[in-house]
C-alpha cells in the first residue's frame, strides 16, 4: 500500500497535465485513494480493456471504473456508465451509439468524490 508521500514523489514524473490533475484530486478524497495508488504508478499497471470485457463484467445500470483506457473492441449491450482515465476514439463512438454515457476521471471525482455507488474494474 502506496502512502500519500510515495504518491506525492511519483506524481512529480508525470508529464501528463490531466493525469496530474486526476491524481492530486483523488488523493484528496479517501474514496479515490486507490485510484490515486495505481494512476501514480508505472503505466504498465494501469487496466485497459476492451468494451467486450467491461460488458461481461458490468451490470444493468451500472457506473464502472477503468483505471486506464477503454478500447474498442467488441460492444456494450447493457444501459452502463463507463468512466476511464482515458477512451479510444472508436470506443467512444460505440459508446454512443449503444446510448451509453462515459466520462473521465477527473470529471467524475469532481462530481462525486466520495465515489458512491461506483464499481472499480480491475
Amino acid at each position: 500500500m502506496k502512502s500519500k508521500t510515495k504518491i506525492e514523489e511519483q506524481l512529480e514524473r508525470k508529464n501528463n497535465p490531466e493525469l496530474v490533475k486526476t491524481i492530486i484530486l483523488a488523493k484528496k478524497n479517501s474514496g479515490w485513494l486507490e485510484a490515486a495508488r495505481i494512476l501514480s504508478g508505472p503505466r504498465k499497471s494501469r487496466i485497459n480493456l476492451n468494451l467486450d470485457e467491461i460488458n461481461k463484467e458490468a451490470k444493468e445500470g451500472e457506473k464502472v471504473v477503468v483505471l486506464g483506457k477503454v478500447l474498442s473492441q467488441g460492444k456494450i449491450e447493457k444501459k452502463i456508465k463507463i468512466i476511464a482515465l482515458n477512451f479510444s476514439e472508436r470506443a467512444k463512438e460505440k459508446i454512443l451509439k449503444e446510448h451509453c454515457e462515459f466520462s473521465t476521471i477527473l470529471e467524475e471525482i469532481k462530481r462525486n468524490p466520495n465515489a458512491e455507488k461506483l464499481r472499480f474494474l480491475k
